[in-house]
């Protein structure tokens, strides 16, 4: 559940008080994007990496994006201090006001920005996964890109919960492994560790991406390739990558059972990653006075 003082706008607001409006055609039609982020010691971990992202994502789907990086964060940071956060996550959304008929004519900006800040979500490790077929539309000009008409996810989720799942293994038309609702996912297997390339329909995830780069320093082969169910069937180990959990192992996907015995390679990337959100934050927290 959300914290009560978000950022809307210009204001720093009781949630009670964020007013949002019918004629905000982008809210009502899904015309916007959003990323969270992970918050260790005050610290939004990775923001670079999330700003670049979203801005990048803002051209993609012909967003107004008028907001300076150094502002929002400040912004972000008044959040986190209001609500007194320390160990969370954030979310920043931006929604085009003005896309479509169904507008009005109050005076709005052409894309409102919201900050908010929650507790970090439950989760169960290791995870049991669901499978989708046609989860994924790789072929969409939208594919990779974090929209909030996020029907889609949250659905295929819902489903994988009714049948006992944590999360779902979401296929693209090819029949390709794509990624879950909302993790990336890895494959150990023959020495390697793989996980599906961009052109498979999955989004661009911030903790991806770091896996990927700290794999060669780690000594660990980490790689894009195509993956199909039966590449994860067969695996040695697969785990699931998010912002808000880290690097987390699955146990079961689609009814087949995967093997969860510590791999030598993932200790040696959970161990790469770990150290790098500790110099991170340390860099942060040094730059912004914290220590």
């Amino acid at each position: 559940m959300i914290h009560r003082v978000v950022f809307h706008n210009s204001r720093m607001l009781d949630v009670e008080d964020v007013r949002l409006s019918p004629g905000q055609s982008g809210l009502m039609c899904g015309w916007g994007l959003f990323t969270t982020m992970r918050i260790i010691e005050a610290i939004p971990f990775a923001f670079e990496r999330h700003w670049k992202r979203i801005s990048r994502d803002a051209q993609r789907i012909h967003c107004p994006f008028p907001f300076l990086e150094e502002t929002v964060y400040g912004q972000l940071s008044e959040v986190l201090r209001a609500n007194q956060v320390r160990e969370g996550c954030a979310r920043i959304y931006v929604i085009y006001n003005q896309a479509g008929f169904w507008r009005s004519g109050e005076e709005m900006p052409p894309a409102d920005l919201l900050i908010c800040s929650a507790e970090l979500p439950p989760h169960r490790e290791p995870v049991r996964l669901a499978l989708r077929e046609h989860g994924r539309h790789a072929a969409s000009p939208l594919s990779g890109v974090k929209v909030t008409s996020w029907l889609n996810n949250v659905w295929n989720l819902y489903e994988a919960q009714q049948g006992g799942y944590d999360e779902v293994v979401l296929l693209n038309e090819r029949g390709e492994v794509a990624e879950c609702t909302a993790a990336n996912i890895f494959c150990v297997r023959e020495g390697r560790v793989s996980t599906p390339p961009l052109s498979s329909g999955c989004l661009e995830g911030v903790t991806r991406g770091i896996v990927l780069g700290i794999g060669a320093g780690a000594g660990v082969s980490v790689e894009e390739r195509t993956l199909r169910p039966e590449d994860l069937y067969s695996a040695d180990g697969v785990f699931i990558s998010s912002t808000n959990r880290g690097m987390i192992a699955a146990d079961e996907i689609n009814g087949h059972r995967i093997p969860t015995a510590p791999l030598p390679m993932v200790q040696k990337l959970e161990k790469a990653f770990s150290a790098y959100v500790r110099e991170y934050v340390e860099s942060r927290a040094a730059a912004s006075g914290k220590r």
